[in-house]
C-alpha cells in the first residue's frame, strides 16, 4: 500500500504529511463489512468533506469563467460537472481505480471500474488533500481536472425535464409522464413528492418545495440511472 500511496501522491501533486489520510480515502467501506462499529468511517466522512469542497471550487471556477450568465446556466453547469459521471472521468484519468483497497466481493464484482465507487473515491481524496494542506492544494487540484471538463460545454448543459424529455425521444420512448405522489411536511413549507416515468426504462421519484423543483429532481434521478 505504501508504493501505490507514494505513487499516487506524484500525480495529485501532493507530499502528504499525514499519508494515512490518503490510505483512509482509498479504502472502501467493503472492506469494513463484518467488522463495523459504532465509530464512523473514515472514507466516508472524507468522502462528505470532498464532496463540499468540490462543490465550492468547481463553483468558484463557474463565476469567474462566466460572468455575464444567470444563476440559473450557472447551477446546470454545476450540476453537470460535479455528477458522478464527471467525477469518475477524473478518477479514470489519475488512475484512481488500481489504487483502491477493495473487500475481495467487491472486487471481483468490477469495482475498480464502477464510476459510482470510482466518483465516491475522488471526492475522498480531495477530502484528504483538505484535510492534510487545506483548501488552496485541494482547489489547486481540482481546478488543474475540472478546467478541461468545464471548457468542452460552450452552452450551459439543458434543464433535467429537457434533458430527459430529449433523451426518449432520441431512443423512439413515450415522452416522461409526470405524477404527484403526495406532499409532506406543513402547510405552509410543503414538500412535493412527484414521480417520473418512462415506459419500458423505469422511474424515479423527486421532493421539492414546488412541483417544478420536484418535477426536475425526479428527471434528473432518472436521468442519472439511465446514464449510469
Amino acid at each position: 500500500m505504501a508504493g501505490a500511496v507514494a505513487d499516487l501522491q506524484v500525480v495529485l501533486g501532493h507530499v502528504f504529511g499525514r499519508p494515512e489520510l490518503l490510505t483512509q480515502a482509498l479504502t472502501h467501506p467493503s472492506m469494513q463489512q463484518g467488522r463495523r462499529s459504532k465509530t464512523s468511517d473514515p472514507y466516508e466522512r472524507l468522502e462528505f468533506l470532498g464532496d463540499r469542497v468540490l462543490g465550492l471550487v468547481v463553483a468558484e471556477m463557474l463565476f469567474n469563467r462566466f460572468p455575464a450568465e444567470a444563476e440559473g446556466a450557472l447551477a446546470r453547469r454545476h450540476a453537470a460537472l460535479v455528477r458522478r459521471e464527471a467525477v469518475a472521468r477524473v478518477a479514470n484519468e489519475i488512475g484512481l481505480g488500481r489504487h483502491l483497497v477493495l473487500a475481495k466481493g467487491e472486487d471481483d464484482a468490477g469495482g475498480r471500474g464502477n464510476p459510482g465507487i470510482l466518483a465516491d473515491a475522488c471526492e475522498a481524496v480531495i477530502g484528504a488533500l483538505y484535510a492534510d494542506a487545506g483548501f488552496a492544494m485541494a482547489a489547486t487540484f481540482v481546478r488543474s481536472r475540472w478546467e478541461s471538463l468545464m471548457e468542452e460545454a460552450l452552452a450551459p448543459p439543458k434543464d433535467a425535464k429537457t434533458g430527459l424529455q430529449e433523451w426518449a425521444q432520441g431512443r423512439g420512448k413515450p415522452l416522461p409522464a409526470y405524477r404527484v405522489l403526495g406532499q409532506e411536511g406543513p402547510p405552509h413549507e410543503p414538500i412535493f413528492l412527484i414521480e417520473v416515468s418512462v415506459e419500458g426504462v423505469g422511474s424515479a421519484v423527486g421532493r421539492g418545495a414546488s412541483k417544478r423543483v420536484a418535477e426536475q429532481a425526479a428527471a434528473g434521478a432518472l436521468l442519472e440511472q439511465v446514464m449510469s
